[in-house]
């Protein structure tokens, strides 16, 4: 009997060994990708990040790879409900512990008490992964007898995190919530630990690089800000957000000397599937708005503007409607070709330009550097590029001077012009005197013409706009028939921002008139809302323009939409 107890006890102290050394060992990651599963390991040596074969400690999502790497000063993280963003920030911290002695501080703009912080979910982490080390206090977690997490909220304790030396990681939770006071007090705090010796550029190459292998990762400090983001106009969204939204929008990463922006939403989470939130993100597709959906699920601002004249449900239908099977042939192309051009009106406005043909938007770009001219001509060539038959562009405020220059551009061409005037109002609008919406023999009703509907251009073409993006919400949604010529749809080929295009048109809101005519609130009443000038999406409203054809001095309508 006590030779079988020997036994086991020799059995267990092996095991027990050999978990030690395993721990011992630098975190294996394993990389997974939500489509094709486990792609490879990857491990830390020296100063490098290699492929090894062993078997992952830690399993990341692929998008978090970079995060892993990265030595930047400022790593952002942000994206919807279920992307397990936090759960990824906190597994490398704990790697990073383990594998470095590293020291990281978890803060967020109001911590009551330790059940609001990451406190549970470190714990939780350590122990699903078996580290040997770790012990877990009642306000900290400790690692080899030192203090390795730390938690404070940064609006009562702003002053005691500026005191704080030795950290080299500070996660700041819930980022979207930070004040300008906290942000303004702690990014400049957060520093290197002091060294001895010569500055580095009194140091050779040889000697700066020798540094670097002996601490192992450890000469680095950086912040990491995870968020999903609310409204633009936040002091975390302008910081980090805002100045690289196009770059985050199109590729999902941004990166500089000084940022990695990371963008990873439910879809880029490989283990979405089982955490049990599916369910309740389907339930949020069917029956909440968009916007919401988009908020909570994709990391959209929470920007919702009230009288909004186009929904998201309905642009989001609209996204390569024409590529549909059923619809495919009802979409072909033709007519004439429109580019349309929405000229910037001061230095931090940018240049739109959109290209229609037939009942569906091609292409739709922008530009925000260099003189109007310089912009106008970037338009022209790209209308040239594509064919365009007009070139249609927004003759209000500067735009008017652009008529002697286009005019030159286009002679000998085979490309006309037109100058929008989106102000113009009453008998002057576009269509004044026609009848708008027949009354279909109400004879109670009197039909209303154009000018006594709307209140300007403006507003005409972004009703006609509205018009038809709910028509093909009806038809790719609702499987009603609607005629294709009173539709659109958006080639998401040739747009190059989809996720800014639709931030713009579907934030173009209403605005009381006395009089009962539709109005859309004006650009400088948009921007004293913190909301953005909205130059792609006049780009494609300019573009519903309809050239008239001229025949032996008869005037036809022509009909561009098909």
């Amino acid at each position: 009997m006590l030779a079988e107890r020997a036994e086991l006890e020799l059995q267990a102290a092996a095991v027990i060994e050999l978990q030690r050394r395993e721990s011992a060992k630098k975190t294996v990651f394993g990389i997974v990708c939500p489509e094709k599963g486990f792609l490879y390991s990857i491990t830390k040596k020296g100063s490098k990040w290699v492929k090894v074969k062993d078997k992952p400690s830690i399993y990341i999502a692929k998008k978090l790879e970079l995060v892993i790497k990265s030595t930047k000063r400022f790593i952002i993280v942000i994206g919807g409900r279920g992307s397990a963003k936090s759960v990824g920030i906190a597994d490398i911290s704990i790697a990073d512990t383990k594998d470095n002695k590293s020291k990281t501080y978890f803060l967020r703009e109001f911590q009551a008490s330790i059940k609001n912080s990451v406190h549970s979910l470190i714990k939780s982490e350590i122990d699903r992964f078996k580290f040997d080390g770790f012990e877990v206090l009642n306000q900290s977690i400790g690692f080899n007898d030192e203090t390795a997490f730390e938690f404070a909220g940064l609006s009562r304790n702003i002053d005691s995190v500026k005191s704080t030396h030795g950290f080299k990681r500070f996660v700041v939770e819930e980022s979207q919530f930070i004040s300008q006071a906290s942000l303004d007090a702690l990014t400049p705090t957060i520093r290197k630990k002091p060294k001895n010796g010569l500055p580095d550029k009194f140091r050779s190459k040889k000697e700066i690089l020798a540094d670097i292998e002996e601490s192992a990762g450890n000469e680095d400090v950086s912040i990491i800000f995870i968020a999903n983001v609310e409204s633009k106009a936040d002091p975390f969204s302008r910081r980090f957000v805002e100045p690289f939204k196009k770059y985050i929008d199109k590729y999902g990463i941004y990166e500089d000397d000084l940022h990695l922006i990371v963008q990873i939403n439910f879809d880029d989470n490989p283990w979405f599937e089982d955490s049990g939130l599916n369910e309740e993100r389907l339930w949020d597709l069917e029956y909440r708005s968009r916007a919401y959906y988009r908020h909570r699920w994709l990391n959209d601002y929470n920007d919702d503007v009230e009288n909004s004249i186009i929904k998201q449900e309905w642009f989001d239908a609209a996204i390569d409607a024409h590529k549909l099977d059923h619809l495919k042939k009802v979409f072909e192309p033709h007519g004439a070709k429109i580019a349309s051009h929405d000229p910037f009106n001061d230095g931090n406005d940018a240049g739109g330009y959109a290209l229609r043909h037939g009942s569906i938007i091609k292409y739709v770009k922008s530009k925000s550097t260099g003189e109007i001219d310089v912009v106008c001509d970037w338009a022209l060539n790209l209308a040239r590029e594509h064919g365009a038959d007009w070139f249609v562009w927004d003759a209000d405020g500067m735009g008017t001077g652009l008529k002697p220059y286009v005019a030159k551009e286009l002679t000998d061409t085979k490309m006309k012009y037109h100058m929008f005037y989106g102000s113009l109002s009453g008998s002057g609008q576009d269509n004044a005197n026609k009848i708008y919406m027949p009354t279909a023999g109400d004879k109670e009703t009197k039909a209303k013409k154009y000018s006594e509907y709307f209140k300007n251009n403006r507003a005409q073409y972004y009703t006609e706009l509205a018009r038809r993006f709910y028509n093909t919400y009806r038809a790719v949604v609702k499987g009603e028939y609607v005629d294709p010529d009173d539709m659109i749809s958006l080639d998401s080929k040739g747009i190059e921002n989809m996720a800014g295009l639709r931030s713009e048109i579907c934030r173009i809101p209403l605005k009381d008139h006395q009089g009962g005519l539709v109005q859309i609130m004006s650009k400088q009443d948009m921007k004293k809302l913190g909301i953005d000038s909205p130059n792609e999406s006049d780009s494609v409203m300019m573009g519903l323009f309809m050239p008239s054809l001229v025949i032996d001095d008869i005037e036809m309508n022509f009909k561009g939409w098909g």
